[in-house]
């Protein structure tokens, strides 16, 4: 995986910062597949609200879904030859700091691109690059963006030869769209009835290169990195990381992460599709933005880049939390 090599002088696995020790777990299980689920593994997950766990669903109607998922045959990333074991990986947000940045070109000299909800780069290829290696996603977001994006020339989901698909089974929505993907079917019941998953995919869909984050997982992000004091409020349940948030922690062995909120996210727009306009920054309820611009500092001091090119000509600076 990107960040599992123990080979990469770099990676963060041998990282000393004690915020970083203490935090990380290198073997934390990443995917969910058919084999990793039995009766067992149900009735722990089932003490974990959603997306975190199974809290509330119906075994007979999740576990089947399961069951299609299939075992991931290989690593999400792998080593580039010469590289010494390392993985140079860019987190390409939405963010309207990219605006005018000209990041493109470095962008695309990654070896591998993540991208995540609406990603669009025609047309901003200049600021965000072309390159997508990695999409992740949620059955909302790659559905909401074709018709909330449309008229920033948004048509479809990433879908560059060879891409690798990640998954966040956020609800039991989500379920349902992996219930037609996996089956390549209509979906039957639920806000998707009669989509055709599939078609969101532009025929690169894959179950080779098809991957669902486990539950494990994001509760390891949320708990490690991001325990919001939103947890200990009326509304707890609703609140989790952003899709960027766990984009990123799963491309944390070498990253580069380019249009994420920073210490003055007030001088620039919503999106960077919005140009030649001013938006205010959108905060929504279930995401705590503070906490992980925040984070996004500290990771930075570790050893990690967070670029902000309005700040000047260094391809990477340092960002104020």
């Amino acid at each position: 995986m990107c960040f599992s090599s123990q080979m990469c002088a770099q990676s963060l696995r041998n990282s000393k910062d004690e915020f970083f020790m203490k935090a990380f777990l290198p073997n934390v299980r990443l995917f969910l597949h058919k084999d990793s689920i039995n009766m067992s593994e149900w009735n722990r997950l089932s003490h974990f609200n959603n997306p975190f766990g199974f809290m509330e669903y119906k075994y007979e109607d999740v576990t089947p879904v399961l069951k299609l998922i299939p075992k991931p045959k290989e690593p999400l990333l792998s080593p580039k030859p010469g590289s010494n074991g390392c993985v140079r990986c860019a987190v390409v947000g939405t963010g309207g700091i990219l605006n005018g940045s000209k990041m493109g070109a470095e962008i695309d000299a990654h070896d591998y691109v993540f991208r995540m909800n609406g990603a669009i780069t025609q047309g901003y290829e200049e600021d965000v690059g072309n390159r997508t290696s990695v999409y992740v996603h949620t059955a909302h977001s790659i559905t909401t963006s074709l018709y909330l994006l449309k008229k920033y020339g948004y048509q479809a989901a990433p879908h560059d030869e060879g891409i690798k698909y990640v998954m966040i089974p956020e609800g039991q929505r989500d379920y349902n769209w992996l219930n037609g993907l996996l089956k390549g079917e209509k979906i039957t019941k639920g806000p998707y009835r009669n989509k055709e998953p599939r078609k969101f995919y532009s025929g690169q869909f894959n179950e080779t290169r098809f991957y669902v984050l486990h539950q494990d997982f994001l509760r390891y992000v949320k708990n490690r990195f991001l325990k919001s004091k939103s947890l200990n409020r009326r509304y707890w349940a609703i609140f989790r990381p952003t899709n960027g948030a766990f984009a990123i922690f799963l491309a944390l062995q070498t990253w580069y992460a380019y249009g994420f909120m920073t210490k003055d996210y007030m001088k620039y727009s919503n999106y960077y599709v919005e140009r030649g306009t001013k938006t205010k920054v959108t905060f929504y309820s279930n995401h705590d933005y503070i906490l992980e611009k925040g984070l996004w500092h500290k990771l930075h001091n570790i050893r990690l880049n967070l670029i902000c090119p309005s700040l000047g000509p260094s391809p990477s600076v340092h960002v104020e939390g």
